[in-house]
């Protein structure tokens, strides 16, 4: 079910993606050249792939169907609305957590937070940012979103924890950008080989 929510995202807006890539990467290309910066393939791509994050995350909340749902102010109502295990169950409430685990992940990384607060304060100002938005261009805004948001990306907070923690007590072999670098690779690899099927849909 998720593979084929991501599928269809991607078969809807890869043009962008495919443009905007090429010109951040180009413009970024030249910057580094010209202030004669050093280039770090993995840092490089985990910008790229939060910028691909992003617009993925705005189609999603401007586009996507959402004709059998109305408007909540009342915490936990949607949420417990759905019975467990259903499609609505997930799509309603794990996709919305799910949704921003990459955020948590991505602000803890580039902001060094180190504080759930911290994560807590920048994504509810996203979220509800969002679901005003949505109110105003003739969506729904749902509280619950907001909250399932907040999980998310506090998920996305203790797996970068966990990450981080983890690289701290690796021997200084695996700890040089050559081995991150290789990592990318293969976690690039399997981006592509789960999105094979994108030209399919």
């Amino acid at each position: 079910m998720f593979r084929n929510t991501i599928l269809n995202i991607f078969a809807d807006i890869w043009p962008m993606i495919l443009i905007f890539c090429v010109i951040i990467v180009l413009m970024r290309i030249v910057y580094l050249i010209k202030t004669k910066k050093k280039i770090v393939f993995y840092k490089e791509m985990l910008a790229l792939g939060f910028l691909i994050y992003i617009m993925c995350l705005y189609h999603t909340v401007t586009f996507q169907d959402v004709g059998w749902s109305t408007s909540n102010f009342i915490p936990f109502k949607e949420m417990f609305r759905y019975s467990f295990g259903t499609k609505m169950f997930y799509r309603n409430v794990v996709g919305n957590m799910f949704l921003f685990v990459p955020f948590g992940f991505f602000i803890s990384y580039f902001l060094k937070l180190k504080k759930p607060l911290h994560i807590f304060i920048l994504t509810f100002l996203t979220s509800i940012t969002i679901e005003l938005t949505q109110l105003g261009i003739g969506r729904v805004f749902d509280i619950d979103d907001i909250i399932l948001n907040i999980v998310g990306s506090l998920l996305g907070f203790i797996l970068f924890y966990i990450i981080d923690k983890i690289k701290d007590k690796l021997p200084n072999l695996f700890k040089n950008q050559l081995v991150y670098n290789v990592i990318m690779v293969l976690l690039i690899i399997v981006i592509i080989m789960y999105l094979r099927g994108l030209f399919y849909v």
